[in-house]
Order: C-alpha cells, then structure tokens, then sequence
C-alpha cells in the first residue's frame, strides 16, 4: 500500500542534495513518482571501490566457497574453485578484503605462509570454534585477487598483534628486497605484490579490542606510522572506523588520527526484528518483515550524512574517504547449518537492499569512496552460494552485475520526490534512483520500487540530456521472498524490461512492485 505519511526518524525521501516538496501529490494509493536528473550539472565519480567484496575465514566463506585446493575434484586453478572466480570476474570485482572482519582481530600472518602441510592448526575462537588449518594464506590470497583481477585490501591485525608483527608483514608483502624478501621468495614468490589498501585493525569497539575511541586513535596512530611501503609505492591506510551511529568514534579519529589515514570505515547491518542477536528469518517472511528491512536500509543514508558532516570538520578537502566496509542484511542463520557460519539465503527482499544502499553511495560519493557489501560467499548476503560442487547465484549477486557501468562513472545527480510505502508500523521511501555518465557517454538510471503489491509510475525531466530509446532489465519475482536454489538456479534473474518510454527529454517508467530496474539511455 502506498500512501503519504510522515516520516519516522532516519527515513528521507533522497535522492539528491535538495528536495522537491513533498505537497506535490495528494493523499492517494498508487500515488505516481516525479524524478528529475541534472546531467548538466555532474557530480563526482562513482568510484569503482564501492563495489569491493568482503571474504573472511567464517565458515564457508573461504574453504568450500573459494578455495577447495589443486586435488578436488571440483575444477579449480590453483586451489580457488573456476566457477566461483569466473562468477566473480562476471562482474569486475575491483578489491578484495581478507582476512576479516573479527578473525583478521587474531590473526597472525606468519601461520599462513610456507609449506602448507607445516602450517599451525588454530581455533577459529570468533565463528563456530572450529579449527583453521591456514591453508589459505597470503600468498593464496594474491592468486585469488590475480584470478579474479581485483586490487587487495588486507586488513591487518590490532587486536592482539604488535605493531612488528605488522609492519614486517607489510614489508613481506610489498618489498623488493631484503630478508623478508628473500623469505617470501622461498615460498614461491620473488616479486612483490601490490597492496592498494590496508586496514589499521578492525572494529577496535568490539572484538578487535573493546576500546575506547580515545585509545583505539592513539593505537591507531601508532600502528599507522610502521605501515611502511617501498619508495614510489602507495598503500591506502584505513581506521578502524565507527559501529554504526557511535560518531563520537569518528570525532575521536579525525581530531587524533586524520593525519596518519587515508580513510575511516563504517559498518552497518540491517537486522530486521531488532535486537541481538539476529533472528529474522531469511526466508518464510511476511509483508510487515520485507518493510522492516527496507526501512532498516535506508537508515544509511542518515548514517552516512552524519558520519560524513563530522569528517568534513577536520577534512573539509574531503581528503580521507569514509570506507563503508562491511554493511548488507544479517538473519537468523539457515535451519540446520553449522552454529557461527553465518550462512542464510539470499531473497528479492536482499536485491532491495543492495539497491538501495548503492543509491544511497551514490548521493554521497564526495565522501563514500569505497563500500565492501558482507560477504562474498556463503556468508550473509553472499554474492554466491555453493554446496559441494554445486553453485547458485543470489539475487544480490545479479544487482551488483546491473549496476556494473557505475564503476568509476559520473555521477548525475537525482531528486526523486516519492509517496511513502507502509506495512504496519514500517515505512519508507516507494521509489529510489540513481543515475550516472559512464565512462562511455551513456546515460544509466537505476530505479527500484520497494511496495510489495503495487506498480508505481515514475516521471523524469532529463535536465541537460536527450534521449530516443530506453532499454533495460528488471529482476523482481513471484514473491518477496522469491530466491535462488540449488535445483532452481534461475528464478531470480534479470529479464528483459520493456516498461519504459523515453520522449526527447522526458522519461516515463512504470516500476512493477517489487522490482529493481537499470535502463541505458540512448
């Protein structure tokens, strides 16, 4: 049901730096959208980091998900699965965070290289309990962002690791020579590798040390000044950055530790129901749980708005870039799966959240330069699900591949001015939107209706742009829980759209209900 309400707190009607009003419309269900893009006046890149893949050692997010070694029977390249990493390059994945998330908070790079047959045995203490045999260490960790073409993004360890221990990591990693050159050279690598990102700890509030933010900036200075790499290289250092709306913790960084950064991170979860922890079905769920989580999802707009104004104080050049490095849906984990694996099933309801989420990057991408949706594989709202040799693509999976020509374009800038959709005490925005100049010239917009049940017509004056033909694929299904499985790979996909028509410089999109929809204009 659509109708105007007012807002609860963190809702907004966006997308764009002003609204239009919202006493445009009338109090009507199937009440239209009006939307209006500036391509004349452009804003800043969307840059291609907003797409980085998040792969932690949580149950089967590395071994089974990528990794099944070079004696599988799966066909692999050098241990990493080719479906997987084929899927993964379907869709120019361009960094890779490894190896956390709250394991990178314990671990020790040194019990992943050498012989991997004389490698420690340890217990994973932060998911299940299990034992991690470090097959998969740094030196598998570059194959697989070789394989897959991305950048890497190591997140190093502050927890309980010393500020040696990491910066002769650093110097295995990235020097040209020297003992720890020679080191990594016996194992099998006499070239360094390049390091793009590194990550000055993880969640320093929560299982990467339980601190306060006065010490957690102090550490992080500390820690920074050794994360040294070879003259005329370049590593991007990020913090350690606040738990979603704790912006005491981003003022406490920028004020003691901008200097030394590059970038401060964000994670957010959406956790549908409330509380700790997560127990909402990933599937099974009624109207009242999709509106829940939508709404949830559009609390990161205010998050990002807030946490964003606290870094313009100290960096008003926008120097430093807020990383938003974990975020996406979190569930009661699957009926039947191994207790701390965190695996559940991918829905439309999860493709309305990524596309939601990605808008928002957009309005905000003078700031947001770099997102890593949690996680890649197996692990809550994985791009990809696998079982044995078997993989699915989730519905997520095929919003990322839509949105692929934002990857360093132009963002155009969008006002939408939307009725608000409601199911019980939850409401939000019907319609979002962004759009953008590829790096071609071609126009892309992207629109998604989060009402359950009703079409919704949208209206949008192409300020500074013409067009003569619209064309685009939507992805929406039977049901709000509609999903992808093993024996039903593709019921869940993107599908031709043909609800769009385009006149001079006017577009008109009728969004059936449940939908995300991407449209090139020509």
């Amino acid at each position: 049901m659509l109708k105007r309400t007012a807002r609860r707190g963190g809702v907004a009607i966006l997308m764009a730096a002003t609204m239009l009003s919202n006493a445009a419309f009338a109090d009507t269900n199937g009440q239209p959208t009006r939307a209006a893009i500036a391509a004349d006046t452009p804003g800043p890149v969307y840059h291609k980091e907003m797409f980085t893949q998040f792969a932690e050692h949580l149950g089967n997010g590395i071994y089974g998900g990528l990794w099944v070694g070079p004696d599988s029977t799966i066909p692999n390249t050098n241990g990493f699965r080719n479906d997987v990493v084929g899927a993964l390059r379907d869709l120019s994945v361009p960094v890779i965070r490894w190896p956390g998330g709250c394991f990178a908070d314990e671990y020790h790079w040194r019990d992943g290289i050498g012989p991997q047959s004389e490698r420690p045995t340890r217990i994973n203490t932060h998911w299940g309990g299990v034992t991690e045999p470090n097959t998969v260490g740094t030196h598998e960790f570059f194959e697989l962002t070789r394989q897959v073409g991305a950048e890497a993004y190591v997140a190093g360890n502050v927890g309980n690791g010393s500020p040696a221990e990491m910066a002769e990591w650093v110097e295995y990693i990235t020097s040209p020579a020297g003992t720890l050159a020679e080191e990594r050279a016996a194992n099998g690598h006499p070239e360094p590798w390049d390091m793009a990102y590194f990550g000055v700890g993880n969640e320093l509030w929560g299982c990467g040390g339980n601190m306060r933010p006065e010490y957690a900036a102090d550490l992080t200075r500390r820690y920074s000044t050794f994360v040294k790499v070879p003259e005329g290289t370049k590593v991007m250092k990020i913090a350690a950055g606040a738990n979603v709306d704790d912006y005491n913790w981003t003022e406490t960084m920028m004020k003691v530790a901008a200097p030394m950064l590059d970038g401060v991170s964000l994670h957010y979860y959406v956790h549908p129901a409330g509380g700790w922890p997560p127990r909402a079905p990933a599937v099974g769920f009624d109207e009242n749980g999709w509106a829940d989580a939508l709404e949830r999802a559009w609390h990161m707009d205010e998050l990002v708005t807030k946490h964003s104004a606290i870094m313009d104080k100290y960096d008003p050049e926008k120097r430093l870039f807020l990383a938003v490095d974990e975020w996406g849906s979190w569930y009661a984990q699957d009926p039947g799966t191994t207790p701390g694996f965190l695996r559940q099933q991918n829905t439309l309801r999860d493709a309305l959240i990524a596309a939601i989420n990605l808008d928002i990057f957009a309005k905000h991408a003078d700031r947001v330069r770099m997102s890593a949706i949690a996680q890649m594989v197996n692990v809550l709202q994985a791009m990809i699900l696998t079982d044995g040799d078997r993989m699915v693509l989730t519905p997520t999976y095929h919003v990322f591949e839509m949105y692929k020509p934002w990857q360093d374009a132009t963002v155009l800038p969008i006002e939408i001015d939307t009725p608000t959709y409601s199911s019980g005490e939850y409401e939000l925005p019907a319609v979002s939107g962004s759009a953008v100049r590829a790096k071609d010239g071609t126009m892309h917009v992207a629109l998604s209706n989060a009402d359950a049940t009703e079409e919704n017509t949208v209206t949008i004056a192409l300020n500074g742009a013409k067009a003569s033909r619209a064309t685009g694929r939507i992805l929406t299904g039977d049901r709000i829980d509609a999903h992808n499985t093993f024996d039903a790979l593709q019921t869940v996909r993107p599908m031709p759209f043909r609800g769009a028509r385009v006149n001079g410089d006017r577009l008109t999109v009728t969004l059936p209900a449940k939908s995300v929809v991407v449209l090139e204009l020509n």
